[in-house]
């Protein structure tokens, strides 16, 4: 097996009976002991678990039980989300590693879909940051180089796959913590709409959703049908799409108008290496046939913005700690904040936000059907910078952090899906993705573009070559 396979490629050959799921999740144990400890992807390991799944796969496939799509292929789970008998620490030293009774929606989609749980992976504390890095564990670096960050907040998720510790990984998004790591590591990101795949909670009224990364776009597909549908018990669920996304991502888009937008919301710079990655892309859709057009899209005001912010520290105030001084200086300051707003300034805020959606929305299939701009308005950030600016600086100095979210945080305001694709590299050889966002709940057309792209970029085996000629 090539631990650069796709999790489809590895299901296929489980159920052919030419690998075994023993062998995968052994294979994978020995790489993670090679890589792990000079990249901190995985900080919490449940080798001994694992390999029981993966013999209790074996036993399903010999009797001839194969329904379940990804039956036997690893996948590790982000740190911040509960399987039942694991921690969940959520990367804070302020909390306790008491394991979890319960597993949060998605992840038992996971499981019902036949993937073994291998670990689980770094993030920010709590989650919100653009880089994987806390007090307990480290840094996160990325495969491509370790002197740079992998991203967030799913930046341990985008590492292990980067580096072959794992096919694909479970991720979540609240701000662009999928499309970041992933245009970081040089991968496939698909951040779903709003109410797509359940939750448990719906964290950041809303704003947040759960999915995965992946190297390739029948991967994100076959994840996307696997974690996603009804969920009768949430507050609400996206409409069912017409068919599963493993054959609508195969189909031909027809002819496109593409809206390319190269400047961000916020009015800070865009690196050189991003805006040629969206040119390279624009021109690649052209050639499919699609028409693409600049576009100066009506996005949120000002007052929007801050109102997600009174969000966002409403939500990480709520988090129940014990002793506030073992927090990141930057959390604590956040909780503080928090708990400083009323409901009537939560409410107000949440209630202009829906309010300016309803007229953001109806551009799409309007001026243009999709949305192309670059990932990130920079190139892959050093180590710890982003750590470091958070910890020392007011949130309005933290330019380097808005920076990576310039283009990705008003599509989960907005519960839009968004996909980053792995499409550039810059002048160092580092990864650059560029963002493609669609119509309300039409994931589908992501796909089928992102197919088109793939097939002209080829990254997935860019990827394998990279990582098995350098970092191997």
């Amino acid at each position: 097996m090539n631990l650069f396979s796709s999790a489809s490629s590895l299901a296929h050959m489980i159920r052919d009976r030419k690998i075994s799921p023993v062998e995968v999740v052994t294979e994978y144990t020995a790489h993670i002991d090679r890589k792990n400890p000079e990249i901190n992807a995985y900080v919490w390991r449940n080798d001994d678990q694992a390999l029981e799944q993966a013999r209790a796969a074996e036993q399903k496939v010999l009797s001839g039980d194969t329904t379940q799509p990804f039956l036997g292929v690893p996948v590790p789970v982000k740190n911040l989300s509960d399987v039942a008998g694991q921690p969940n620490d959520q990367c804070s030293l302020a909390m306790d590693d008491t394991p979890r009774t319960e597993t949060d929606p998605a992840v038992q989609r996971l499981i019902d879909g036949g993937f073994t749980l291998q670990g689980r992976t770094n993030s920010p504390e709590f989650g919100p940051l653009t880089v994987s890095q806390n007090r307990k564990y480290g840094a996160t670096a990325n495969p491509w180089n370790l002197q740079r960050t992998a991203g967030g907040s799913s930046g341990g998720a985008a590492a292990a796959v980067a580096s072959g510790m794992a096919p694909v990984a479970h991720a979540s998004d609240g701000g662009g913590s999928i499309r970041v790591p992933s245009s970081c590591c040089g991968l496939v990101g698909l951040k779903p709409s709003r109410g797509r795949i359940p939750q448990g909670v719906a964290g950041w009224e809303h704003s947040t959703t759960e999915g995965a990364i992946t190297r390739t776009i029948e991967d994100a597909a076959g994840l996307l049908d696997v974690m996603s549908g009804p969920d009768l018990t949430a507050w609400y669920s996206a409409p069912e799409p017409a068919e599963l996304y493993m054959y609508s991502y195969l189909r031909d888009p027809g002819s496109l108008r593409i809206g390319l937008m190269l400047s961000p919301p916020t009015g800070l710079p865009v690196d050189d290496a991003c805006l040629e990655a969206t040119h390279a892309a624009a021109g690649v859709l052209r050639s499919f046939g699609h028409t693409v057009v600049d576009a100066t899209p009506r996005l949120y005001s000002p007052q929007s913005i801050e109102d997600f912010q009174i969000i966002v520290s409403a939500w990480t105030g709520a988090n129940d700690v014990a002793d506030e001084s073992l927090l990141d200086t930057y959390i604590r300051e956040r909780v503080q904040q928090g708990r400083s707003y009323d409901a009537t300034q939560y409410a107000a805020a949440s209630a202009r936000i829906q309010l300016e959606t309803r007229d953001i929305l109806p551009q799409w299939g309007q001026d243009f059907d999709v949305l192309l701009t670059p990932t990130m308005a920079t190139t892959v950030p050093d180590l710890t910078v982003v750590y470091d600016e958070a910890n020392t600086a007011s949130l309005a100095e933290r330019t380097t952090e808005l920076r990576m979210i310039s283009f990705t945080s008003f599509v989960n305001m907005s519960g839009q899906p968004a996909i980053s694709l792995p499409v550039h590299q810059d002048a160092e050889g580092l990864p650059v993705g560029v963002q493609l966002v669609g119509g309300a709940f039409r994931e589908d057309v992501l796909l089928q573009l992102g197919r088109q792209l793939e097939q002209h970029f080829q990254w997935q085996h860019t990827l394998a070559s990279l990582q098995t000629g350098i970092q191997a």
